[in-house]
C-alpha cells in the first residue's frame, strides 16, 4: 500500500499535528540527561505508523490546542506562579420532574461530587410491573407467560477516567419490588470501579445480624415483612399497644417492603462517615460501606433508570469544590516527595506507572506510599506516565504538579482507552533508551507494589535469561460480542496470547528493546488491549528472538488485595497510606476493606 491510500484512509498523521506535539517537548524534559530520549519516544509515537487507526490521529489532533495552550501559559508565567482559583460548586441542587426527560436515563451533575454529611433525596413513584422479554433478566420456556417485573436503579456515578471506559458506578441501589431469582422482593447494592463489578449486597427481608460489621451504627439490612413472615398486622398492634402502656417490648415489630407499585416514596440518600445510608418515607432501610478506590468526591453525577416517575431531585450539602479543580487539597510541595535526579549509570528496575491527568490524589498517595521505596535505592526509578486531558485547567496543574515533583511524563496525545497501549510503548522506551534498566514494570496508579518482593520473583529467573512475570491468563478467549467485543479482523484467533494482567507485571530489558525496536521499524502491531498486546508482543519475541521464561504467580493481584499480595489492585488513596504503614511495621495484611 503506498502513502497516497494511507493518507486518504486517515490513517497517517499529519505534518502539523507533528509540529503541534513537539511544542510540548520543552515541558516535558525536566533535566539535559532526559532531553533526547524523551524527544525520541514522542516524536516516534506522533510519527505515521503502519498499524496505527484514526482514533489514534484524532487524539494527537485534538491535543493540539491543548499544547499550545500550556506552551503559551508556560511561556507567560513561572512554575512558582500560584495557580488558578477553583471553580466553586453549588452547595445544594434543585431539579423537578419538568427538567427531567420522562424516560430513560436520567442523570443529575454533582459537580463537585459529595462530601461527609451530604444528602440526595428523590421522590418518585415506581410504575407498574411490566412483562420482561430480555433473556438475560428473564428466561422463560417456550409457551410459558412472560416475567412481570418492576425494578428501578438509583446510582451514584464517578467521572470517566479515560474515553472508551464506562464511568464507575460508586454506588449501585437497585430495588426489584417483583423479585428476581430469589422470587421475593429485593433492594441489591454493588459498586462497579473501572468496569470491575464488586460482591453484591443483597437486603431480602432479613434483618442483618448486629454482631455483624456494621456501618455508622446501622444494620446493613432493615427487616421488613415476607410472604412467608408468621408475623402479622396484628402483631404490629400489639408492639404499639405494649410501647403505650410501657409493658416489655417483647414483639419483634418488622415493616414492609418499603416500595409498591404505583406508591408514592421519598428516598433519602446519606453519606456518612462509613458509608451510605438510605432511608425511605422516614425509616432507615439499608447502609452500603465505602469501597476500595473511591472518594466521596468521585460521585459527581446522580442517575436513574428503570420503571420509576420522578417528582423531583434535591441534593444539598454539597462540596463547593472538587479535587480535580483544586489539587492543591492533596498535593503536598515538599520536597520530600521530589523525586530525586536521575541516576548516571543503569538501574536494576524502571516502573511506569499509568495515570489520568486529574488522578492528583492518586499521585500523591504513590509518591508518598511505596514510592518512597525508590528515594532509598539508587537502583530503582518511577515515573508517571499521563495523557492530556478535555480541561485546560487541569493539564495546566498537570504541568506544575510535573515541573515541582519531576516524576510526570505527559504523552501528547488526549487520553482515550484505546491508546494506553501508546503509554506502554513510552515506558518501554524511558526503560531502554533514558534510563536503561534490567527489568521493566508496568502498573497503574491504583496498583500498590511491594518493590522487595516483586524484586525477589524476578530473581528467581537466571539473570541471562528473558523474563516475564505477572499474574498470567492462559488461553483466554475474546469476546465477540458486547460493548468489549473483538472482531476477527482484529484477532482472527480463538484465544489470545498468554498474558499477564495489566495492573503489575514485569518484561526484562531484551523484551523492551525489541519492543522499542519494532516500534522504530513500523513493525509493531498495536491492539486496543495494553496487557494483552503485551502478550502479543512477548510471544512474537519468543518465537523470533529466544525463548521467554513466563513466571506466573496470583500475588500479582488483579481484583483487589489479600494478604501476602506482590501488587495490590482498585486501591484508593487512603488504602495506599494504609497499606504503606502495614507494610513500614512488618505487615503484608490488606487494610480493611469493606
Amino acid at each position: 500500500m503506498d502513502d497516497a491510500s494511507l493518507l486518504s484512509t486517515d490513517v497517517w498523521l499529519t505534518a502539523q499535528t507533528v509540529a503541534a506535539i513537539s511544542l510540548l517537548l520543552p515541558l516535558l524534559c525536566h533535566s539535559a540527561s532526559e532531553d533526547c530520549g524523551l524527544c525520541s519516544v514522542y516524536l516516534r509515537l506522533a510519527r505515521p505508523h503502519h498499524t496505527s487507526r484514526s482514533g489514534q490521529a484524532d487524539a494527537f489532533a485534538a491535543a493540539r490546542p491543548h499544547l499550545d495552550h500550556l506552551r503559551t501559559e508556560a511561556s507567560s508565567s513561572s512554575s512558582s506562579s500560584p495557580p488558578p482559583s477553583a471553580p466553586t460548586c453549588p452547595t445544594s441542587i434543585s431539579v423537578h420532574a419538568d427538567g427531567l426527560p420522562g424516560d430513560g436515563v436520567r442523570t443529575v451533575e454533582l459537580p463537585c461530587g459529595l462530601a461527609v454529611g451530604s444528602h440526595v433525596t428523590v421522590v418518585a413513584r415506581p410504575r407498574a410491573a411490566r412483562p420482561e422479554y430480555d433473556p438475560k433478566i428473564a428466561e422463560r420456556k417456550s409457551g410459558q407467560a412472560p416475567l412481570m417485573v418492576s425494578q428501578f436503579m438509583v446510582e451514584l456515578v464517578g467521572t470517566k477516567a479515560v474515553d472508551g471506559e464506562a464511568p464507575p458506578r460508586i454506588l449501585h441501589f437497585n430495588p426489584r419490588i417483583r423479585g428476581d431469582y430469589s422470587g421475593k422482593p429485593v433492594i441489591e447494592m454493588n459498586s462497579c470501579y473501572r468496569m470491575q463489578w464488586g460482591q453484591s449486597q443483597r437486603c431480602e427481608g432479613y434483618a442483618s445480624r448486629p454482631a455483624e460489621e456494621t456501618v455508622d451504627g446501622q444494620l446493613k439490612c432493615e427487616k421488613w415483612i415476607r410472604d412467608d413472615d408468621k408475623k402479622s398486622e396484628e402483631s404490629k398492634m400489639k408492639w404499639w399497644v405494649k410501647r403505650l402502656i410501657g409493658r416489655p417490648k417483647d414483639v419483634h415489630i418488622s415493616w414492609p417492603y418499603p416500595f409498591a407499585e404505583g406508591k408514592l416514596f421519598v428516598l433519602t440518600l446519606t453519606a456518612g462517615l462509613e458509608g451510605y445510608h438510605v432511608n425511605v418515607d422516614g425509616r432507615h432501610v439499608t447502609s452500603f460501606p465505602y469501597r476500595t478506590g473511591y472518594t466521596l468526591e468521585d460521585a459527581t453525577g446522580l442517575s436513574l433508570n428503570g420503571d420509576i416517575d420522578i417528582e423531583s431531585i434535591f441534593a444539598s450539602s454539597l462540596p463547593n469544590s472538587h479535587p480535580s479543580f483544586a489539587p492543591e487539597r492533596y498535593l503536598e510541595m515538599s520536597e520530600q516527595w521530589r523525586a530525586p535526579p536521575l541516576p548516571t549509570e543503569p538501574v536494576e528496575l524502571f516502573i511506569g506507572i499509568l495515570s489520568a491527568a486529574s488522578h492528583f490524589a492518586e499521585r500523591m498517595a504513590v509518591r508518598k506510599s511505596w514510592m518512597m521505596y525508590t528515594r532509598k535505592s539508587t537502583n530503582i526509578v518511577a515515573r508517571f506516565f499521563v495523557a492530556l486531558n478535555g480541561k485546560k485547567e487541569v493539564n495546566e496543574e498537570l504541568k506544575r504538579e510535573a515541573e515541582f515533583f519531576q516524576d510526570i511524563v505527559i504523552v501528547p496525545f488526549m487520553d482515550s482507552y484505546d491508546l494506553v497501549v501508546l503509554k506502554t510503548i513510552a515506558i518501554a522506551e524511558y526503560g531502554v533508551r533514558v534510563i536503561p534498566a534490567k527489568y521493566v514494570m508496568k502498573c497503574d496508579d491504583d496498583t500498590f507494589v511491594r518493590i522487595d518482593s516483586v524484586l525477589d520473583q524476578v530473581k528467581k529467573v537466571r539473570s541471562d535469561k528473558s523474563i516475564y512475570v505477572g499474574s498470567m491468563n492462559y488461553f483466554h478467549r475474546p469476546l465477540r460480542s458486547g460493548k468489549w467485543a473483538v472482531t476477527y479482523e482484529e484477532w482472527p484467533e480463538e484465544a489470545y496470547p498468554n498474558y499477564a494482567n495489566g495492573p503489575g507485571y514485569v518484561i526484562s530489558a531484551d523484551i523492551a528493546r525489541y519492543i522499542v525496536s519494532e516500534f522504530d521499524n513500523q513493525t509493531l502491531r498495536l491492539f486496543k488491549m495494553e496487557d494483552v498486546n503485551m502478550g502479543m508482543w512477548v510471544e512474537k519475541f519468543n518465537n523470533t528472538r529466544r525463548p521467554v521464561e513466563y513466571r506466573h504467580d496470583v500475588r500479582f493481584y488483579q481484583s483487589g488485595c489479600f494478604d501476602g499480595y506482590f501488587t495490590a489492585h482498585y486501591q484508593s488513596p487512603q488504602h495506599m497510606i494504609c497499606l504503606w504503614r502495614k507494610l513500614q511495621s512488618g505487615s503484608s495484611r490488606c487494610c480493611n476493606v469493606r
